[in-house]
């Protein structure tokens, strides 16, 4: 049997419920251009993940275009994310409904971010800088998580020092960081 895995039952609605909070940003950000400078900074995250495909299509609907054809050359993730996008755009009740937060999806994003801020890239320091200092203004473990991104930013590796006083949830999501920033330094 030649079933490639993109038609397999419920393979789009995975993609669309992980991707949800993407979907809709970005039809937001279309109705509302005030918001785009913050999605840009998720498009740059994404590219740096390898999704440079996806952030093109979307940054071309982010100007106007709803043509289809913009989904040749996407895979069959991105053509279903954007196909969502553009159907979003069309009839908003068909957005896929808002998802809770789940902090294990934002490490790779994260991780890119501190690897090119660690590399000089100056926009996402200053992006990360901040985010980190309202992350520890709210306290708790959100805020031993904010000090060990500053760590992070400042070259600190020791996963004891970094975790420090952390719950389970807090440390399990640094030492993904970790994980994820090593990786990038190996490629």
């Amino acid at each position: 049997m030649d079933t490639k895995f993109s038609e397999l039952p419920g393979r789009k609605e995975q993609i669309l419920r992980v991707h949800a909070d993407l979907i809709r940003g970005v039809v937001i950000a279309c109705q509302n251009p005030a918001l785009r400078p913050e999605l840009e900074s998720v498009l740059e995250a994404s590219e740096a993940n390898g999704w440079v495909a996806l952030a093109r299509a979307i940054r071309t609907v982010m100007r106007g275009s709803r043509d289809a054809s913009l989904l040749a050359g996407l895979d069959d993730d991105d053509r279903v994310i954007v196909e969502a996008i553009l159907l979003g755009l069309q009839d908003p009740s068909t957005l896929p409904p808002e998802q809770p937060a789940d902090p294990a999806l934002a490490v790779p994003g994260l991780s890119a971010m501190i690897d090119a801020a660690m590399r000089g890239d100056a926009r996402n320091l200053a992006v990360l800088t901040d985010m980190a200092q309202q992350m520890v203004h709210v306290g708790g473990d959100l805020g031993r998580v904010g000090i060990a991104v500053h760590q992070l930013l400042q070259g600190e590796r020791d996963s004891d020092r970094l975790t420090q006083g952390m719950d389970r949830a807090g440390r399990n999501l640094t030492l993904s960081l970790l994980e994820n920033l090593g990786r990038l330094r190996e490629q």
